[in-house]
């Protein structure tokens, strides 16, 4: 699906040269929940895994034995539907109105914007995978978030990262909590178990925060600009990023865009709200790399932000070992960064968040605000 530079540069012309009311569309929170939960599945006794049924060559294993329709009762709880679905021998992704579902055999993967209640999937969603594929042991479960732009139009249960991990600890009895980031800015939320058996296959997942998008790009992800979603996908350059990968992509209507895409055994997904007072994009991927520095760059000048989060979490059996290694020299251009910080966990994971600012935005003075009252 690789779109050529004059096809494409062409369709961004005609953007240009047209104008959006803006007006006509109010806020919505593009920073998403994510929940990737693991499983144990049963074995033979020889030690190989069971299907737990055997459909169409090849067989579906684990959890990808759970229909479409009992996945629709577990988002029921959530407030998002399934739009389509697309397959690869390893992954079933799932678009959905609310962003992105993966399942492969042995993980659950959740992703949902705006005001969505992700949490309440978790006691529904292991009872179903318990009941349709006699599975009981959790492996390991990673729920994360950045902050919220307004945290007040959430449920209750989101506008405080604390209030969540006070929902998990009910659920779960060996939960372990951290923030990283700026109390007082930009920061990225982590609850994942703490202590559990290190899995001997690499992981990794990348994810890109970006906010302050490019109003002339985000022209693309309106219906008035663009006619179908795969217009956009090839006019904003995204379809460059997955040569060769099955993708399925949305645009809505007016505004708003979602996709996800399949190559061998890795997805991608990026979730686009492009409008001026909330513009937001994410991008993650569990794609293995010995370097992220390039996907970054790639991924950030698609959409040119005034700012710009990442997170890499890693196992010691990927690729890139120590995440920080991954990004050491990340430079991205048109752009300095101002936090980055490294932790590693007792479960062979270790994770590096980074902050980026445009060059050209303004900086703030240092010193006291103007009017500041000092009480003795």
């Amino acid at each position: 699906m690789a779109v050529t530079n004059d096809r494409s540069n062409l369709a961004l012309d005609r953007v240009r040269n047209a104008s959006f009311c803006w007006d006509s569309v109010g806020f919505f929170e593009g920073a998403e929940k994510l929940l990737e939960v693991w499983f144990e599945l049963p074995h033979s006794e020889n030690g190989s895994e069971l299907p737990c049924k055997e459909n169409d060559a090849p067989a579906r294993k684990g959890l990808r034995v759970v229909s479409r329709e009992n996945w629709e009762t577990v988002l029921e709880h959530v407030n998002c539907k399934i739009i389509s679905v697309k397959s690869n021998d390893v992954t079933d992704a799932y678009l959905l109105s609310e962003s992105s579902m993966f399942i492969s055999e042995d993980r659950f993967i959740l992703k949902t914007c705006g005001s969505t209640t992700l949490l309440a999937a978790v006691p529904s969603m292991i009872s179903l995978v318990q009941r349709e594929c006699h599975v009981t042991n959790v492996r390991d479960i990673f729920y994360s978030r950045k902050n919220f732009e307004r945290p007040e139009l959430q449920t209750q249960l989101y506008r405080k990262f604390d209030h969540e991990v006070a929902y998990l600890d009910k659920i779960f009895s060996n939960g372990a909590a951290y923030c990283l980031g700026r109390m007082n800015g930009d920061r990225w939320y982590l609850y994942m178990l703490d202590e559990t058996c290190p899995r001997p296959v690499a992981d990794q997942t990348l994810e890109i925060y970006m906010d302050g998008l490019d109003e002339q790009t985000m022209m693309v992800f309106t219906k008035k600009h663009s006619a179908t979603a795969e217009e956009a996908t090839r006019a904003s350059g995204i379809a460059d990023l997955f040569p060769g990968a099955i993708i399925d992509d949305a645009l809505f209507d007016p505004v708003g865009y979602s996709m996800n895409a399949l190559l061998d055994g890795c997805y991608f997904t990026i979730h686009i709200t492009p409008q001026p007072e909330c513009s937001y994009a994410s991008f993650e991927t569990n794609l293995p790399q010995d370097s992220y520095s390039e996907l970054v760059s790639r991924v950030v000048s698609l959409f040119n932000p005034r700012k710009f989060s990442f997170s890499l979490f890693a196992n010691q059996h990927s690729p890139c070992g120590q995440s920080l290694h991954a990004v050491e020299e990340q430079h991205v251009l048109g752009f300095r960064r101002v936090d980055k910080e490294y932790k590693e966990f007792s479960n062979d994971y270790n994770l590096t968040f980074c902050r980026y600012v445009r060059l050209d935005s303004p900086r703030k003075m240092s010193g006291l605000l103007p009017g500041a009252v000092f009480l003795l």
